[in-house]
This record gives structure tokens, sequence and C-alpha cells, in this order.
């Protein structure tokens, strides 16, 4: 089928579009109701209109209450000013803002060249992306976060150095796994940046602790660890390496530290190699990857981080298996596992976002040529040295132009999705991470051991 030559037609088919990925999401995928987002605004309310402890809310009739560092509660004061109803629409706001930069950063120059058609395009597929959908629904702010560490990856690339750093510090002050990135940053040899990042935090973190010394004090000693707070581990929307070993039934914490360390090992060799070559993109999208894997809890919507991979896949010449892999996460498919897990099966598609994510890790093209990379185009045409006075000037001919192909939003055009799998009745989700549920009754591995981990590694 040919793409529309006019734009009438571009129109319509976008219009087509729109109304057909509004009509999945309204009523396909399961509805989260705001949930993490009512977290949020209920505990700052508790916190500062009724001398309430901000780590002792819960929402009503729930387990749930605040999981995040202090700094993220001093950062979301804003909302103690504002009704629930308002606390939603700027969290809509906020993302739509944040998906545009994270966009803008990945594609470069290349989606302008598409217009208003390749930015529809992308806006549809992006719609479809269960994470990101997932992240909207919730009210959660990892596409924030997202866009702050990829700020600082446009500034490495682009010669900013002096300014990187600011982005990844704060992401970092408000959840613990974009620390990470300031090891990329060591690992690269950018000190500076390291050293501006490690004090960003280290300062957000302080002004946190001097305006609520007794939850940062409760934070710091005791609620990081519990992850009994998040959730349950075992929980299929868990798709981190923990995940895979609590399905397991694994609970020995040996196990999991020897996974962590071995990818952490894949991810220096790696990531450093990418740094090496000037390839931020892929060096940024590596550890994205690595933070997912290796944090003890990463729902499903915490995998907006693998959208950094899809450019590197895209730019690399591999927009087949990026939208392969994109069609995948529109799928909801791990849901299918969402009573029982146990079997082969259950194994093998109950964590299908996990094997994702690391195959990505192991095969992500890095070190791709300059010409390539969407963030040092800008850095190149920046730097080209002005004409000599002595040269003739020559004017050249006027070549009809073609969009490249190596682009995000190709990537995401190839991968819209059919909708998810059986069983997946539309409700608002009164128990999104299952904490109050009770454990599997089958679980994957023969052993008898419960899945009922009670250690207290850092809380994703």
């Amino acid at each position: 089928m040919n793409p529309p030559r006019t734009d009438r037609g571009r129109l319509l088919l976008l219009l087509a579009l729109a109304t057909a990925v509004t009509v999945f999401t309204a009523t396909v995928p399961l509805l989260r109701d705001w949930f993490d987002l009512r977290v949020y605004h209920g505990a700052v309310d508790s916190w500062v209109h009724h001398g309430g402890r901000l780590y002792d809310y819960r929402v009503p009739g729930t387990t749930y209450g605040f999981t995040y560092p202090p700094f993220a509660a001093v950062a979301m004061l804003p909302m103690a000013l504002l009704p629930l109803s308002a606390a939603i629409v700027g969290s809509v706001l906020l993302n739509a803002t944040a998906t545009a930069v994270v966009a803008r950063v990945l594609s470069g120059r290349q989606l302008r060249r598409f217009g208003w058609y390749g930015c529809g395009l992308a806006a549809c597929a992006l719609a479809l992306f269960e994470p990101l959908r997932d992240t909207f629904s919730f009210g959660q702010v990892n596409l924030l976060l997202l866009a702050l560490v990829l700020t600082d990856a446009w500034l490495l690339a682009t010669g900013r150095d002096r300014w990187a750093g600011w982005g990844i510090g704060l992401a970092a002050a408000v959840k613990l796994t974009p620390a990470l990135f300031i090891g990329l940053l060591l690992l690269a040899g950018r000190r500076r940046a390291a050293a501006v990042a490690t004090a960003v935090a280290g300062g957000a973190t302080a002004l946190a602790a001097w305006a609520a010394p007794d939850a940062s004090r409760f934070y710091w000693t005791q609620a990081m660890g519990d992850t009994t707070r998040v959730g349950r581990l075992d929980y299929v929307s868990n798709q981190s390496l923990q995940g895979i070993l609590a399905r397991l039934g694994e609970t020995d914490r040996a196990v999991w530290a020897v996974a962590v360390l071995l990818t952490l090992g894949v991810w220096a060799v790696r990531a450093r190699a990418a740094a090496a070559a000037d390839d931020w993109t892929a060096a940024f999208a590596l550890t994205g990857l690595t933070a997912c894997l290796i944090s003890p809890i990463t729902w499903v919507h915490h995998l907006v981080w693998l959208l950094p991979a899809f450019a590197v896949l895209v730019r690399a010449g591999h927009a087949r298996v990026a939208g392969a892999l994109y069609a995948v996460l529109c799928t909801s498919v791990v849901w299918l596992w969402f009573d029982d897990a146990s079997g082969v099966d259950g194994f093998l598609g109950g964590n299908t976002y996990t094997w994702i994510t690391l195959g990505l890790l192991l095969w992500l093209p890095t070190g791709q040529p300059r010409a390539a990379r969407p963030f040092l185009a800008r850095r190149a045409k920046a730097t080209t040295p002005a004409p000599s006075a002595d040269a003739p000037t020559t004017v050249p001919a006027r070549v009809q132009s073609r969009p490249r192909s190596g682009t995000v939003a190709a990537a995401m055009g190839t991968g819209a999705a059919a909708g998810p799998g059986r069983g997946l009745p539309r409700r608002a989700s009164s128990d999104p991470t299952a904490a109050t549920r009770p454990a599997a009754p089958n679980p994957q591995s023969s052993s008898s051991r419960a899945s009922s981990y009670t250690a207290k590694p850092p809380p994703a």
C-alpha cells in the first residue's frame, strides 16, 4: 500500500489512525485511573495540610503509599495547592511535553523533515506503546526523568560539557535508578559532568533533609530497602531480573546479586566502548536498559527507558527489527500470564519484556558513523568553516531532497500493533502492583519455596 501523496490524503490518514488509536486506548488496555498520581497527591496533601507523616500515608482501601526519596515529595509540593483534577491535567501536560522532548532529542533534525505528517504518525505510534500509555494513565514520572537524562546526553554529544550533569543529578534525586548514569559518566571519563551530577543529586537530597528531616531519616534508614512498600516481586508487571527469579520461586539474594554483577559487567564493557566512539545515543540507551534489568522492581511503565534503544536500532539500519520489537511492547502480551506464570510458556511469555531488554543490552549496535547520529548532525553544522574570501562563490544546483528513513518516527510508525491478548477486561486497576494479591498457586519452578521475597534491596 502506497502512502498518500497529497496533504489531504495524509490528513485523512492521520485522522483515521488517531481515531483507531483513541478507540483502542479507551477500550482495550487496563485503565490505571491515575493511581500513582493519587499516591503522590494524597501523600503531599496529607503531609502539608494535615500534619501527616509523608511515608505513613496510604491510598484509601489499599496498602500503597509514597516510595520515592524525600526530594521527590519536595519537588511535588505545588500539588498541595491543587485539587486532584487539576493535578491530573498538569500530569498529562507535563508528560506530553516530556514525550515531545524525548522524541526531539532522539530524532534530531530528522523528524522535522517529515513535518506535521511525520510528527502525527510518531504521536499515533507512541500512543500505542504500552510503557508510555501506562505512564500517562498512572500519572507516573518516568518520562520526565527520561527527558532530563537525555538532555544531558544531548549536551555531551554537542560539546556543551560544562552544562552536562544537571539533568542526571535531578533525576537521581527524584528516583534512585537514574544514578547509574553517573556511573556511565565515570566510565566515559567525563569526571566534570559526573561531579556536577553527584553534586546536584547530593544538594537536592540535602535540601530535602533540611525541609523534612524526619521523612529523610525514615526513608534512608528504613523505607529505601523495603520493597514490600512497592509491590510483590513476583507480580507479572515486574519485568526485571529480580522479577524472573521471584516468579521462579528463587529467593536467594546471592543468585540475584550474581545476575546483577554479570549484567553490570556487560554494560560496563559495551557502554564504555560506545562512549569512546562518541556514540552517546547508544551509551545512554545501554545504561537505561541496564537500569531496568538490575532494579529490584521494574514495572512495565518503567520501560519507557527502552525508547533510546529503538532510536539506535533505526539509525543503524535495523528499522524492521525495531518495528517488530516495538510492536511486541504495544501488545500487553505479558498480561496473558497475570494469574499463572508457571510452566515453560509462563517463563518465556510472562517475561517477554525482560527478554527484549536483555537482548537489546547484548546486541544493540554501537559506534555508528558520525553522519548517522542525530545528536552530532547539529554539532557538525555548527562547526562548518566559513568560506574563504578568495574562493569563488558557487550556487549548488537545486536537488529534490528525500528524507532519510533513519528516524525515530520511522521506527515508531512500524510499531503499531494489535491490542493486548485475551483476558484483559477494561477496568480501573485497583491493585496495580498486586501487593495485596496472594502469590500465584503454581510458581514457575517446581520448588516448594513460595515467592514471598522479604529481602530489602533498594526500591525501583
